[in-house]
């Protein structure tokens, strides 16, 4: 089965686990022999200049993860990470501060860096990192182009004038309680898909949305040309796996991101956000995955509740089962 999801960072890296699980893959690590082909469309609009060096957090996060070497406890980066070259930046007064580089997540920093500024494209950058983890997992930024996105916000030092920063600032440096006004993928609009991301859809058996981001991570990979059509166009089933549960944001500050562009912090009104292939001429979604007991109505959209925390892979990988199933197609 051809498999294609689009991720953001730690929560699309743990949905990974449980695709590759329901798959009988491994969920770390690569299966040579796997007749299954898994394709993960990343987000790249959190990525940043730092340094001098090119940040990729999502792409990161996804390939750390699968490849067994992410740290579970945060989350994010290396394993077994130590901060020698943080606290010597620290020391010189290197801005910015709020932004934690560990000391072996730099050597994937300078080697993207170093082969970005040769001229090679981020997807080959990103094939040739992969070789060194193995995800077994295809990893496909949204654009080779550059994307990134902004945050208008009030500012900080002076509440009666808005400024538009990066969103990592935004997110990392301010945790999102600067109030946002507008949402911006800077770039977008001029950007392509990298090679591979349209004949990918083109070619799925079944297209899935991890419970990531719907404003800055699966909404800035929508919004580069080309991608939603080919979603609109594709002959798999699109099915969606709502991130708020009862309400809320379980993991990240989804609701600041819905809030700045006008959506409630619903289940149901992310999925309507979405919109349906059948029923709207801008929609994505055939099936829409929401917390059990919850009761959601988005038109033309097949919608199911089931258990949605990620509390495990053996949790992770029955909820892609069910989406599997409201898909219409079977692993057997």
């Amino acid at each position: 089965m051809k498999v294609v999801i689009l991720v953001g960072g730690v929560g699309g890296a743990r949905f990974l686990l449980g695709v590759k699980q329901a798959l009988g893959l491994p969920a770390t690590g690569s299966a040579p022999e796997s007749p299954h082909e898994v394709t993960a469309l990343v987000n790249t609009g959190d990525d940043v200049w730092m340094h001098g060096l090119r940040i990729c957090p999502d792409l990161d996060t996804c390939m750390y993860t699968l490849g067994g070497g992410i740290d579970e406890e945060r989350g994010w980066g290396h394993s077994g990470e130590t901060w020698t070259v943080k606290e010597e930046l620290a020391a010189y007064g290197a801005e910015p501060t709020w932004f934690g580089l560990g000391d072996k997540d730099i050597a994937t920093h300078l080697i993207r860096s170093r082969m970005l500024r040769a001229g090679y494209p981020l997807s080959q950058v990103t094939e040739a990192l992969c070789d060194r983890w193995q995800p077994g997992v295809r990893l496909l930024p949204m654009s080779d182009d550059r994307v990134e996105t902004h945050v208008v916000i009030d500012d900080p030092e002076d509440p009666d004038q808005r400024k538009a920063i990066h969103f990592q600032e935004w997110w990392v440096r301010y945790r999102a309680e600067p109030k946002a006004h507008s949402i911006i993928a800077v770039g977008a609009d001029e950007a392509k898909p990298a090679p591979g991301v349209l004949d990918a859809i083109a070619g799925a058996d079944v297209v899935l949305f991890a419970p990531s981001n719907p404003v800055v991570s699966v909404g800035t990979t929508l919004g580069v040309p080309g991608i939603r059509d080919a979603l609109r166009k594709t002959r798999a089933k699109v099915v969606g796996v709502s991130p708020i549960i009862g309400g809320k944001a379980l993991r990240g500050m989804a609701d600041a991101c819905l809030s700045a562009i006008g959506v409630e912090t619903s289940a149901e009104a992310v999925g309507r956000h979405y919109g349906s292939r059948k029923e709207s001429p801008e929609g994505v979604l055939d099936g829409w995955l929401v917390s059990e007991g919850e009761t959601v109505d988005v038109p033309g959209v097949a919608v199911r509740d089931v258990p949605l925390l990620m509390s495990d892979v053996d949790a992770t990988a029955a909820m892609v089962r069910a989406a599997f199933d409201l898909a219409g197609v079977s692993v057997d």
